[in-house]
C-alpha cells in the first residue's frame, strides 16, 4: 500500500488509454507473515512490567500485558480476587484495532500513577470484546441503557458479584473535551460521588441499582410469544415502513441514510434492494427505480470517498463527516464481506461493472492482505500506525494519508493529474466538512476522495511494498460473511463482459478462484474450530482456538456463508453441515417456548444477561440472519423437517413484532425475513450435470445471474452417490428430477415455484431467459 516511507515502490507503474495500471499486484508486506507474527511479539523481555494478560491469546489483551495496571483476564481468578479484597471491579473492555482503546492506553494505562490508583482500589480486568461479546454485550447495554450511548473503549465498574455500578467510554486522562478525566472518576468527585468512597459507604444501595439495572435489561431484551404467528399484514407493513423510514433519512447530496458519522450499513442496502424487486415484480416501477437510485448513489459516493481505500482496496469502519471522506481507519472484515455482497447485487441488477470492479477491489484486499496460508480470513487491520519505518509511536491513520509533496515526489510528471483526480492540496484536503478534522490532527494531509467524474479524468493507479502490522485474529462469524461474499462472486461475477480490464488493486482473479478461496476459509473453521464430537463451535482462532464458545452470531452467519458456498458451487458436504450447524444451534441457543434465539449458551454463570437481539447494525443481528437462514434451509429440504424449520422462522419473527411495528428501520434485514416468509413458495432453480463440466459451471452462473432474494439453487450431480444419498433422505423430489433428468455429456435445468416446474433447460442461455419471465403468483 502507499505510505510516506523512502523504501516505497511504484513497481510497474505507467500510463495506458486513460488509466493507470500495475503489470502485477504488489504485496504489502516484504516477508512472510510469520515473520511479521514473530515482530509483533518478540519485545516482551524490554518491558518493565508484566501482568497476567502476557499469557492470554488475544492481540488486544497482548497489547495491555505490559501496562503498570495489575490486569486480569475475565475469568474465576479475577472475580475471586475481588471478592477476598471486597473490592470493586474496573472493567475495560475494547479491541485491538480500536483508535480511542489506543488512546487511553497510552494516556492512562501505561500512567504508573493512574495504575496506582487502579491497583490500590480496585481488581481491573481487561477484556476483549470481540473475543467475548457476550461480556460486551452485558455492559454496553447497561451503559446505553443509561446514558443514552456506548463505544469503545468502554469503561465500568462492577461489584464483585459482577453487577454493574456506573460506566462510560473513553476518558481523557484529566477533564477534557467536556469529558471527567480519569483521574477524577477514580480519585475525585464524579456526579457527588466517590466511585471508592461509595462502594465503602453507599454499597447497599450501588448492588440494590446494579442488580434492579439487570433485571430489567434481563426483562427487556429477552421478549417472548405465546402464540408463535405473526399476524396477516406485519410483513408488508414491515417493509413500507422501513424503506419509508430510510427514505426519509436520505442524504441526497453525499449518499447514506443518515447523518455524520456515517457508517456503511449494508442491511440497509440489503433491504432497498429487497423492497425495490417487489415493487418492480408488483408493477410500480416508478417506486422501484426512485428506491434504486437511493442506493446506486450511496454507493458511488462510498466507493469515491475516502471511506473507500483507493490503493490498497476494500473500506474502512466509519467516515466521522457526512461526506463518506475522513474515516476512523480500522477495517473491519464484517464490512468487507457485506460490502462485497451489495455491491455484487449492484452489479447482478445494472451489468455496470463500475460495481463488480469494486467488489473484486474488496475481496482482492482481503485475498492478499488479509488471509493466511491455511485458509483463515484474519478480523480486522489497525486504526493507528507507525508514520515512518521502526517509529515506535502509532497515529491513527498514518499509514493512509497523504502530502502533496510526496505524491509529487512519487509519481513525478503524472502528480498534478492524481492530485486533481484526489483532490490533493497543499495545505490538506480534510476541509470539506467541519467534522472531517475539528482538531486539526491531518492539517497538511490528504485522505485520497474522488470528486471528479471518471470521464473527467484517470482514476486509478498503483501500490507499493510497506510493512504493515495487521492484528491476527480469526473469527468465525466474519469468516461466515466473507465466505458467503467469495462464494457469490465466483459465479455472479462471470456476467462481467468479456475482455474488461481491471485497475489496480483489482488484478482480474478468475471468478471461480474465489469459489476455492470460499472452500478453503469453510475448511479452516472446520478443521479448527469445530468440536466434531460435540458439533460445536469455537469462537475465534489465534494460533490456537480461543476458550470462548461460539456464540449466535458465529452459527448463524456461518450456516448464511455455507449455504451460499453450496448455491454457489461447493460441494453438497457444506449444505450437510449447515443443518448439522443449525441443529446445534437450534440445541444451545433456541428458545424453544418463547421463540427467538439468545445470543449466548447461558452455561456461563459470570454472563449475566442472555440476550435475544434484533438490531441490524454494522453487522445484522443473530436473530435476523437465522431467520432468512431457516426459510432457505425449508426450501431446500422437505416434509416435517421443512416445517419445523417454517415454524421456528414464524415463531422467531413473532417475538420482535412490536419493533417491526414500532422500530423498522432498525431491523431491516428482519423485516426482509417477514416478507420471505410470507411468500407462498421460493423460486427454485434445480441444475442436474456433472459439476466438473464447464456447461455445469455457465447454468450455475446462469441461475444465479439475475438479482432475485427469493430464490434458491439446488446442484446435484446424479453421478455423485453422496450427492443421492443426501437428497433422496431430506427431499426425494430433487432425487427423483435428477434422475429423470440424468443425460450424458448434458446439464439439464428446471425452475419450479408454486409447486410446478417448467420444462427442462439445457443450455445457460435458455436458462437465463426463463428466469427473465414472471411467474404467475
Amino acid at each position: 500500500m502507499l505510505h510516506q516511507t523512502s523504501t516505497r515502490l511504484l513497481n510497474g507503474f505507467f500510463h495506458h488509454q486513460h488509466h493507470f495500471s500495475f503489470t502485477k499486484p504488489i504485496s504489502r508486506f516484504p516477508f512472510s507473515l510469520p515473520k511479521v507474527l514473530s515482530m509483533a511479539t518478540s519485545h516482551s523481555n524490554q518491558h518493565n512490567f508484566t501482568n497476567r494478560l502476557a499469557s492470554e491469546q488475544s492481540p488486544y489483551l497482548l497489547q495491555h500485558a505490559h501496562n503498570p495496571v495489575d490486569w486480569y483476564p475475565w475469568g474465576d481468578e479475577a472475580f475471586a480476587e475481588a471478592r477476598r479484597r471486597d473490592a470493586p471491579i474496573f472493567l475495560s473492555i475494547g479491541y485491538s484495532t480500536c483508535h480511542w482503546c489506543h488512546v487511553m492506553e497510552v494516556e492512562s494505562f501505561e500512567d504508573e500513577r493512574i495504575a496506582k490508583l487502579l491497583n490500590d482500589g480496585f481488581v481491573s480486568i481487561k477484556v476483549d470484546r470481540e473475543e467475548r461479546p457476550d461480556v460486551d454485550k452485558v455492559y454496553m447495554t447497561y451503559v446505553q441503557a443509561l446514558y443514552g450511548g456506548g463505544g469503545w473503549p468502554l469503561t465500568v465498574f462492577l461489584s464483585p458479584d459482577l453487577k454493574p455500578l456506573m460506566g462510560g467510554t473513553y476518558f481523557p486522562p484529566d477533564d477534557k473535551y467536556g469529558r471527567p478525566g480519569f483521574k477524577t472518576i477514580l480519585r475525585l468527585e464524579l456526579l457527588h460521588i466517590k466511585v471508592k468512597e461509595a462502594w465503602e459507604s453507599k454499597r447497599d444501595m450501588l448492588v440494590k441499582s446494579g442488580t434492579f439495572a439487570i433485571e430489567q435489561l434481563s426483562e427487556a431484551l429477552s421478549t417472548s410469544s405465546d402464540s408463535g404467528k405473526l399476524p396477516d399484514g406485519v410483513s408488508d407493513e414491515a417493509l413500507r415502513l422501513c424503506s419509508e423510514q430510510l427514505s426519509e433519512n436520505y442524504d441526497s447530496e453525499f449518499g447514506g441514510f443518515g447523518s455524520a458519522p456515517k457508517f456503511p450499513r449494508p442491511v440497509e442496502i440489503n433491504l432497498m434492494f429487497y423492497n425495490s424487486k417487489k415493487l418492480e415484480d408488483t408493477g410500480k416501477l416508478d417506486r422501484s427505480k426512485e428506491s434504486q437510485k437511493m442506493v446506486f448513489f450511496t454507493l458511488q459516493c462510498m466507493a469515491k470517498g475516502g471511506v473507500h481505500d483507493h490503493v490498497g482496496g476494500g473500506f474502512h469502519r466509519y467516515s466521522v463527516d457526512e461526506c463518506w471522506h475522513v474515516p476512523h481507519f480500522e477495517k473491519m472484515l464484517y464490512d468487507q464481506g457485506q460490502l462485497a455482497n451489495v455491491y455484487l447485487d449492484a452489479f447482478s441488477i445494472t451489468k455496470d461493472t463500475f460495481y463488480s470492479s469494486i467488489s473484486r477491489d474488496i475481496l482482492d484486499y482481503l485475498r492478499r492482505d488479509m488471509i493466511g496460508p491455511e485458509g483463515q480470513i484474519f478480523s480486522a487491520e489497525d486504526a493507528d500506525s507507525a508514520e515512518t519505518e521502526g517509529a515506535t509511536l502509532k497515529k491513527e491513520g498514518s499509514f493512509y494519508i497523504w502530502t502533496s509533496e510526496e505524491v509529487e515526489d512519487l509519481l513525478g510528471e503524472h502528480a498534478a493529474l492524481f492530485e486533481e483526480h484526489y483532490y490533493i492540496k497543499q495545505m490538506g484536503n480534510c476541509d470539506l466538512s467541519e467534522m472531517s478534522d475539528p482538531h486539526h490532527e491531518f492539517k497538511g494531509k490528504n485522505v485520497l476522495i474522488e470528486r471528479k467524474d471518471p470521464s473527467e479524468i484517470a482514476s486509478k493507479y498503483g501500490a507499493q511494498s510497506h510493512i504493515w502490522m495487521i492484528r491476527y485474529k480469526v473469527i468465525v462469524s466474519w469468516n461466515g460473511l466473507a465466505i458467503s461474499s467469495f462464494a457469490r462472486a465466483s459465479k455472479i461475477l462471470k456476467g462481467e463482459a468479456e475482455g474488461i480490464k481491471f485497475n489496480f488493486p483489482v488484478v482480474g482473479t478468475e471468478p471461480k478462484e474465489y469459489l476455492r478461496i470460499a472452500d478453503k476459509a469453510a475448511s479452516f473453521i472446520r478443521n479448527q474450530l469445530y468440536i466434531a464430537e460435540t458439533r460445536r463451535l469455537q469462537h475465534s482462532f489465534r494460533n490456537t482456538p480461543s476458550k470462548a464458545p461460539g456464540f449466535l452470531d458465529d452459527y448463524a452467519f456461518l450456516i448464511s456463508g455455507l449455504l451460499d458456498l453450496y448455491e454457489f458451487g461447493g460441494g453438497i458436504n457444506w449444505l450437510l453441515w449447515a443443518i448439522e450447524l443449525q441443529e446445534t444451534q437450534d440445541s444451545l441457543f433456541l428458545d424453544r417456548d418463547g421463540g427467538g434465539y439468545f445470543n449466548n449458551t447461558g452455561e456461563d454463570s459470570s454472563v449475566l444477561l442472555r440476550v435475544k437481539e434484533d438490531h441490524d447494525g454494522a453487522e445484522p443481528s443473530g436473530n435476523s440472519v437465522s431467520a432468512i437462514n431457516l426459510i432457505r434451509l425449508a426450501s431446500m429440504v422437505s416434509g416435517s423437517k421443512a416445517d419445523y424449520y417454517k415454524r421456528n422462522a414464524e415463531h422467531l419473527l413473532a417475538v420482535f413484532e412490536k419493533r417491526l411495528k414500532d422500530m423498522a428501520m432498525a431491523v431491516p434485514l428482519m423485516c426482509c425475513a417477514t416478507d420471505m416468509l410470507r411468500l407462498p413458495s421460493r423460486k427454485q432453480v434445480v441444475v442436474v450435470g456433472e459439476r466438473t463440466s464447464e456447461e455445469f459451471e455457465n447454468m450455475l452462473a446462469a441461475a444465479h445471474t439475475l438479482y432475485d432474494p427469493n430464490r434458491t439453487v439446488i446442484h446435484i450431480d446424479p453421478n455423485s452417490k453422496e450427492d443421492m444419498e443426501f437428497w433422496e433422505v431430506n427431499n426425494s423430489n430433487i432425487a427423483l428430477m435428477a434422475k429423470n433428468n440424468c443425460a450424458v455429456g448434458k446439464v439439464v435445468a428446471l425452475v419450479c415455484q408454486n409447486f410446478t416446474c417448467s420444462a427442462p433447460v439445457t443450455d445457460h442461455s435458455s436458462l437465463e431467459a426463463l428466469l427473465s419471465q414472471k411467474f404467475p403468483s
